[in-house]
């Protein structure tokens, strides 16, 4: 049952992905020929980034594949922990593209700034930008829910390169309709624009290498969520003062480790039922592949 759930997850990561992909390859082709056509470099840049999106998708299925493996003599808590790398790599990707964006708009502005004058842009790269905008937020929606069902942080943060790209296109949107409808001296408004979006990509890839980092670096679980599992445990009337909790995220599961007191005099078998009804609780709770450990003590 274990196995059947694990492959649905995977097909679903898989199917969420792929769509990702295809989407992707059909925005850069499209976005690249607006923007050599149209005369508008912040279409090509815009271009590139959803190039770079499809990258990403390389990097979610590779690392989901290699995340539901089993558990073996050289992981002994599975590879869950690969799907979080993947989420870092995936941040830091995002993040080199916001910097990209910002050094090459700041050039511009400095360009305009010495006298240059840029290229009014074609209908083209507006019309690319407006598509990019609608597609890849319905992208993103679509994604974002998948990752969170699952509880997949890779395909979540996967999801959030798919807005970064429609808020690069909206930057992109906002530059090039004033460039081509407001006259010279408004082209200016492309490169200030995408410093603006850049700054938003920047801002989100520092988040999502945060939470991935976190996780590596074997972060507790949120306060609340500790309380919780407490509070399921506590709810057992033969266990007195859980203690020693210990958590932390392996992938998309947690992993918990507790103490527990229970009478001096009870059976081994008897404790042994507490122990495995707490664990049926808590992956009620939190999934079926979360990791449990519990050390019963007697009571004083």
């Amino acid at each position: 049952m274990k196995e059947a759930t694990t492959d649905h997850r995977t097909r679903e990561i898989y199917r969420a992905t792929l769509l990702g992909m295809f989407v992707n390859v059909a925005l850069f082709a499209f976005k690249l020929v607006a923007g050599i056509v149209g005369r508008s470099g912040a279409m090509i840049a815009d271009a590139i980034h959803s190039a770079s999106d499809f990258a990403t998708d390389i990097v979610v299925l590779a690392f989901v594949r290699i995340s539901t493996k089993p558990r073996d003599d050289d992981h002994d808590w599975g590879h869950g922990k690969y799907e979080t790398l993947g989420s870092l790599i995936i941040g830091v990707a995002l993040a080199a593209v916001g910097v990209e964006v910002l050094v090459d708009s700041a050039k511009k502005i400095a360009a305009v700034a010495a006298g240059e004058v840029l290229p009014r842009p074609g209908m083209i790269a507006i019309v690319a930008a407006g598509v990019s905008i609608v597609v890849k937020e319905l992208l993103y929606h679509y994604t974002v829910r998948v990752g969170r069902r699952l509880g997949s942080p890779s395909v979540v943060a996967n999801a959030w390169h798919h807005r970064s790209d429609a808020l690069s296109s909206i930057g992109a949107l906002l530059g090039i309709a004033a460039a081509y409808l407001l006259g010279e001296k408004w082209r200016i408004a492309d490169p200030i624009a995408a410093i603006v979006v850049a700054a938003l990509i920047i801002k989100v890839a520092y988040d999502l290498c945060g939470t991935a980092l976190a996780d590596l670096l074997e972060k507790s679980l949120s306060r609340e969520q500790e309380e919780e599992i407490l509070a399921i445990i506590a709810e057992m009337p033969e266990v007195s003062t859980p203690h020693n909790l210990r958590t932390r995220r392996i992938g998309s599961n947690i992993a918990v480790e507790v103490h527990i007191r229970v009478e001096g005099e009870m059976s081994v078998l008897a404790s042994h039922e507490i122990t495995r009804k707490i664990e049926s609780r808590l992956k009620e709770r939190f999934g079926e592949q979360t990791y449990i450990a519990i050390h019963v003590e007697p009571r004083k």
